[in-house]
This record gives structure tokens, sequence and C-alpha cells, in this order.
């Protein structure tokens, strides 16, 4: 660690190029690239252990050389990212590691970490166990929110509200039964999230840059030191970057569903429903307008979602004409973003959902007057005559028209009316008696009467309700489990790391 060093170091570029960069390129392409790479220290600095223990158990690297080495990358692991010397002349991250190595033991000692590997194989390892532990933070924020959706949903499993299509009112409905709708896409977002982590979750260290390398590196050992799952087969897929755009693709699903939800109540929170209304701790005011209470946090969802339309075309569109060789296709920075974002979004819809003011009345007076029960009449038609429903709904479509016009409200309705409506459309009258018409007419009925699997009865709501728990219990068992695997594997590394050093 102390043998004297020479006082300037030869730069990476000098050996092949009769100039030194260009500032301009220096300013745009060195810096930027440096300023993403440093956020990547600590996995630069758990390849680099893993690559070199791997080195010296497979005898490629003297253990005393190696030992110094390691010493070398623990102390840059005590050190806060800032702290490491950084020339951007000097080049990528790698470089400056390599700089900080050879500052301290020499080239001669320090240049040997890089043996059987490239600059290549090197960063797309980093970037996949940066992105792997970023997707299991977002995993984590999913989770969480999936949690404050089910237990919101279970508050107001009896809660009774229109139910729209076109936006017009369809069927009566349940608020929970709805909250209910989007935690089964937050599991499914899960689930497809988990699938494009797995193949993130490979190793490529040991590609190297397309071909592999005749060095006998053991690639199944770095693999089981950075905790991947599998090694990445085939060298040529090691510097490719398109696990990173189906991450993308799954992130861009769960900020839809994310959409769907805040676009629903930011509607829904407006004074022409007032069914719901979020927070004040999630609002914002008018500077013009004292009495508007302005649902921002809701806005800053749909704003977000809106460009994470076109996260994977702008993925794609980076690969477009490039081939399968080019530089773009090793390096996606847009992922970071993205998980990010949704990570972000994750967190202050779960702050909104569990706070959320629900106007239950309003909710129910919202089918005051409402014909969104004439299916269900129709239906009750159809088992009483024997009628065809096409036939019934007919009748029942005259009825509400009927009504409509002539100002009459469902619950005025009268058997007179619906023969009316059945002679001016089937030509006979329909033999139902006023009670019966009056319970299917009746928003409650409609409810407690459904009868098929996933419908709003009561029954079922609750039954969906221990599903999405005991779905939300594996995921969170899956999570916590892959959580350990890593920290073990970190674990491992260690004691691999100390029997090099200690020796």
């Amino acid at each position: 660690m102390n043998k004297p060093v020479v006082e300037r170091q030869i730069l990476l570029t000098e050996a092949r190029l009769s100039s030194p960069p260009a500032e301009a390129l220096i300013k745009y392409h060195d810096i930027p690239g440096l300023a993403r790479e440093i956020r990547h220290a600590r996995e630069f600095n758990q390849v680099d252990l893993a690559h070199t223990v791997m080195l010296a158990e497979q005898g490629i690297l003297p253990r005393n050389v190696a030992s110094v080495i390691l010493e070398g990358l623990l102390e840059l692991r005590r050190m806060d990212a800032s702290a490491i010397p950084m020339d951007p002349v000097k080049g990528s991250f790698l470089l400056q590691v390599e700089a900080f190595l050879f500052s301290r033991m020499g080239e001669d000692i320090g240049g040997q970490m890089h043996t059987g590997r490239s600059r290549i194989d090197q960063g797309t390892t980093v970037r996949r166990l940066h992105e792997r532990n970023r997707i299991l933070d977002v995993l984590e924020r999913l989770n969480q929110f999936r949690g404050a959706l089910i237990e919101k949903a279970a508050r107001h499993s009896r809660t009774i509200m229109p139910g729209y299509t076109h936006m017009q009112q369809a069927q009566p409905w349940v608020f929970g039964h709805y909250l209910l709708s989007i935690a089964t896409r937050l599991s499914e977002d899960f689930e497809r999230l988990t699938q494009s982590y797995h193949r993130v979750n490979l190793n490529p260290l040991g590609a190297v840059g397309l071909s592999g390398t005749s060095w006998p590196l053991n690639r199944s050992r770095t693999t089981e030191l950075l905790g991947f799952g599998a090694v990445l087969e085939n060298s040529k897929l090691g510097r490719e970057a398109f696990y990173a755009a189906d991450a993308i693709a799954a992130l861009s699903f769960v900020m839809a569903t994310l959409n769907d939800l805040s676009t629903d109540l930011h509607i829904w929170s407006s004074s022409e429903f007032g069914f719901v209304e979020s927070d004040d701790a999630y609002c914002g005011t008018s500077s013009i307008f004292p009495q508007k209470k302005n649902p921002a946090g809701l806005e800053t969802v749909k704003k977000a979602a809106g460009g994470s339309v076109t996260w994977l075309a702008s993925a794609l569109a980076t690969f477009r004409a490039e081939g399968t060789g080019d530089q773009a296709m090793r390096d996606l920075p847009l992922i970071d973003d993205a998980l990010e974002t949704t990570e972000g979004m994750l967190d202050l819809l779960t702050g909104i959902i569990s706070t959320l003011i629900v106007h239950e009345a309003r909710m129910r007076r919202g089918l005051d007057g409402s014909w969104c029960t004439a299916s269900n009449l129709a239906d009750v038609i159809v088992r009483k005559t024997g009628l065809s429903f096409r036939q019934v709904h007919h009748v029942v479509a005259r009825l509400v028209r009927i009504c409509v016009n002539e100002n009459v409200s469902p619950s005025a309705v009268t058997i007179e009316l619906l023969d009316r409506a059945a002679e001016e459309t089937v030509g006979k009258t329909i033999a139902i008696d006023e009670s019966t018409l009056r319970n299917a007419l009746d928003p409650e009925v409609f409810v407690e009467t459904r009868v098929t699997a996933g419908s709003v009865s009561p029954l079922e709501i609750d039954r969906m309700l221990e599903t999405a728990r005991a779905r939300l219990k594996d995921s969170d068992i899956w999570l916590a489990a892959e959580r350990k695997r890593l920290t073990t594997a970190g674990d491992l590394l260690d004691t691999a790391i100390h029997a090099i050093v200690s020796a």
C-alpha cells in the first residue's frame, strides 16, 4: 500500500489517441456520464470487490496482490461517493476508481484488477445491480399502496354509488368493489414487474466486450457473490440493454394504473360529483378564487403518468437502426427516471388514498332518480314472463323514454306505465306486480341480489377482500425473501474478502 508511484499517471486514451479530449466532449459526454455513474458508486465497488475475489480464488491474481487491491476497494467503500476524487479528463468512473487505486498502490498492482473484463461487462453489471435494487424499492412501495387500497376498500365494502360506462350511469356499484379492481390491477403490475426483475437480475460479468475471454473466470462465483439469479448466457448479450426496456414497460403499466385511479378520483372530487375529497394535506389553493381547494396531489400523479406513456417508445427508439452492436445498446439512462417517478407517485398516492374523505351519503344520493337499475328490471321481467331478453330490453328502454319525457322518476313508475311501454314495443302487457317492480328498481336490492363471482354482492366483495389480502401477503413474503437472499449474498462477499485480506 505504501509503494512509491509515478508522479503522473498515463491516461487510458493517450496510448491510442494523439490528442486529449476536446473540452466540448468532456462537457457533453464525460461529465454527464460521470454524474450518472457516481450515483451507482456502491454497485461499482461491489462489482470490483466480487471480481477481484473471483480472480484470486481462480488463481488468476496472486492472493497477496488481490489483498492489496481489496484493501484499496474497502477504503473506497468506506468513503462517501462525493469524496471520491474526480477528474473528467480521465474518463469514466471505472477509470476514476483505477486512478484512486494507482495513487495507493501503483499501476502495476492496481492495474491487475481489470484482468478478464471490459468496461462494457463491468458497466452493465453495475447497472443491472442498481436497477435490480431499485426495482425492489418500487415493489415495496407498490405493496404499501396495495395495502392502503385494500384497507380503504374494506371500510367501504358496503358503500353504494352509481357505476359508470361512457361517463353515464350504468348500474349501482360499491366503492369498495371499485378500489378492489385497482388492487387487482396492481397485483398484476407486481407480477409483471417481478418477471422483469428476474430478467434484469442476470449476471453479464465475464461476457467481456463481446466474445468472452481466455482467462478461466468463474462466472457462477461472481453470480453468487453479487446475488444474481443466474449467469447471463451468450456473451454477445452482455452488452445489450433490452432488459431495461422490459423493466420500463412494466413500470409504464404501474403508472397507467395510477393514472386511471387518479383520474377517477379527480372527476369524483369535482363539485358536480362530490363523491370523494382529498385531505387538505394533499391539496392546493387558488391565488384568485378564494373558494377553491385544488386536488394538487392527484394532478401531480396524472401529470407524471402522462410522461410515462412515452417511456417504452423512447427506449425502443434509442435502439432503432443501430443493429446489435452500437454503444447506445449498452445503456438506457431513462430507466433511472422511470424508477424514481414510479416510486415517488406510489408514495404520494398511498398518502392520498389513506387520508381520502369519502362522502358516502352523497354517493348514495347519486342514485336518486337514476335509471341504473333498468337492466335489473329487464332481468326480472325475463324471469317472470319468459319473453326474450331482447324483447324485454325494448320494453324497458321505451319505459325509460316515456318516464324521462314525462318527468316520472324511477320511484314513481307504475304498472300502467310499464304495460304502456310493453304494448308500444312487443304488443302485450307485462304480468308482474307492483312489489316486484319496486324491488327491481331498488339499488340496495340490486346489490344484494348479484350472484356471480366477482360481482358487487356483499359476500363476493368480502371474498375478494380476502383474496387481495392473501395476494398481498404472498407478494410481501416474496419481497422479504429476495431482500434476505441479497443480504446473504453480501455477507458471503464480505466473508470471501476477509478470507483473502486476512491471509
